[in-house]
């Protein structure tokens, strides 16, 4: 079996004369590989990433370079991608889907859904504007504000999301011109590996690792593929993996199984209900001593004198005459002999309990545990209630953590096509990125009143506790102590809450003596011409100053 083998250049011309195999699309051009120390050092495990790219080995071959993909589960991933979008259809899985995207992805006419804060890197702010403008153009470039909602949404289900980053090769200052959307089951990554012996002890040992990604327009026909530069597509993953640690998987992943459940419980009690829900009449039909052939035609000719010849059409909603209709919910005709009670009519009572369903129920419920959301937002009787946080479940908080989780993975996608923004316009390097890339994060909007009331209400009880502390202040704690441990103030929050009090103290004092102040200088205003009137420069001031202290004396 001849291994598989990709198309990957522009064409046949470049395979031959290079005898390397050419990347569709750019790259950016570097001094050195980044990950050129790591491969350096001697190793027979290759490193993992939770990007769930498949490792291939080169080999060699008839049309120059081979890619051996024996192995590779590319169809198995368009199936399970398929699968997860068939899951998310479901309205019970739609609802959870559609309660964790509101919460993720919230948007407004004025301002953008998100942002990029840029407060804790150390970098002029020429720079800062610049890198701020190149996000905003991101951000149109997405349509992330028309279309976040279901960007974010296809992120969730499909546990992966892929943008072709298109540039003008001939001007690449220009910066990145498009960003296009590539179906997540047409494109997968792959690591190449490349071994080396080790001339001491003859072990295989890593020698350099190339990454692309593959585009297939028919997913499993592998003859098809095209070869893509790492620098021209931008993607992000749920850092979810299998068991085996190879394929990245879908939030949804553990969904399937309560989902299957949850179906198979509704179908059931479906059927259960329509062939138990009805009465059905039992006629035992005296036949005597007839034959088995006469009495059958006996029976049958009775069936056909009582039997009800009006039926319920649901397509029109009328009732029509047609005594041909079958139906699984038909009476019950049994022959009786001579001997028995004669002809008698019974009737079998319908199915007992229909109204429980406690067992649909707890399918929804623990299909609700699997997508992380609350079970109260099952119950659509359960209204939001604005009351105390002490009042709100653990759950509600749990459920904003994981959207926090999802925002920040999800925010690694911006970033990725942030730093090659920068890169090919040379606005930054890549020193500075590696410097500044754990201090740059995205802002998404908020417009959650849980997360307002939270802090309100945490607010209101220090607050509180403050006023119960503070007759023991001075005696038993200081100022410093309750407004670092009480109210929960940083040292700069302390330092400026100081400044900020001092000052409006100040500002108070002046604005509260200015009346007085002015009054004072009502009443000797008059006086004033008066005072320049002895001409005596010196003595003039000191003669009160005696009057004064004589009659201070004396008193």
């Amino acid at each position: 079996m001849l291994p598989h083998y990709y198309l990957l250049g522009k064409n046949m011309a470049d395979q031959d004369n290079n005898n390397a195999l050419k990347l569709f699309g750019f790259e950016i051009k570097r001094a050195g590989k980044a990950n050129s120390n790591k491969e350096k050092l001697p190793s027979v495990v290759p490193p993992t990433d939770n990007d769930g790219a498949g490792y291939v080995t080169a080999t060699a071959g008839h049309f120059g370079q081979y890619v051996n993909m024996d192995g590779d589960q590319s169809k198995d991933n368009a199936q399970l991608i398929m699968r997860y979008r068939g899951v998310s259809m479901h309205p019970e899985v739609d609802m959870a889907i559609e309660e964790i995207v509101n919460e993720g992805i919230s948007s407004s006419e004025n301002s953008s859904s998100v942002e990029i804060a840029l407060d804790d890197i150390e970098a002029p702010d020429k720079i800062k504007d610049q890198v701020r403008e190149e996000f905003d153009s991101i951000i149109a470039m997405l349509k992330f504000n028309e279309l976040g909602h279901d960007i974010f949404r296809s992120f969730y289900v499909d546990g992966r999301l892929y943008y072709h980053l298109l540039v003008n090769e001939s001007n690449m200052k220009a910066g990145i011109q498009e960003i296009r959307n590539i179906d997540s089951a047409k494109v997968r990554k792959v690591k190449e590996i490349k071994y080396k012996k080790d001339p001491k002890t003859g072990v295989k040992l890593v020698d350099t690792i190339d990454e692309y990604f593959v585009y297939e327009d028919k997913p499993g026909n592998q003859n098809s593929g095209v070869k893509l530069a790492t620098d021209s597509i931008a993607y992000v993953t749920s850092g979810l993996l299998d068991e085996s640690k190879k394929k990245v998987v879908s939030y949804l992943h553990k969904a399937l199984k309560p989902i299957n459940q949850l179906r198979m419980m509704e179908d059931s009690l479906v059927i259960y209900r329509l062939a138990r829900a009805p009465e059905r009449r039992i006629f035992y039909i005296d036949v005597g001593n007839l034959p088995r052939g006469k009495s059958e035609q006996y029976m049958k000719d009775i069936m056909t004198q009582y039997r009800n010849k009006l039926v319920y059409d649901a397509d029109t909603g009328q009732m029509k005459d047609d005594r041909k209709h079958m139906s699984m919910l038909e009476d019950f005709w049994l022959p009786r002999r001579e001997g028995g009670r004669g002809t008698e009519i019974s009737t079998l009572p319908g199915g007992e309990n229909l109204g429980q369903i406690d067992d649909v129920i707890y399918f929804q419920k623990r299909l609700y545990r699997s997508l992380n959301v609350p079970v109260s937002r099952l119950e659509q009787e359960a209204q939001f209630s604005l009351g105390r946080s002490t009042e709100i479940s653990r759950d509600e908080v749990k459920f904003q953590k994981f959207i926090d989780r999802l925002r920040r993975r999800f925010s690694g996608l911006f970033l990725n096509i942030l730093r090659k923004q920068l890169l090919i316009k040379g606005i930054i390097t890549e020193q500075d990125w590696e410097e500044w890339k754990d201090d740059i994060y995205v802002d998404f909007m908020k417009d959650n009143h849980f997360t307002e009331l939270k802090e309100m209400e945490i607010l209101r009880e220090r607050v509180g506790l403050m006023n119960e502390v503070t007759q023991y202040v001075g005696e038993y704690f200081s100022k410093d102590w309750v407004m670092r441990n009480v109210l929960q103030l940083s040292e700069d929050d302390m330092k400026d809450m100081k400044k900020d009090i001092a000052k409006e103290i100040s500002d108070d004092e002046i604005v509260d003596r200015s009346p007085g102040a002015e009054d004072e200088k009502e009443e000797p205003a008059p006086k004033a011409p008066k005072a320049p009137a002895p001409t005596a420069p010196v003595a003039a001031p000191k003669a009160p100053v005696k009057k004064d202290i004589d009659t201070a004396q004396e008193k």
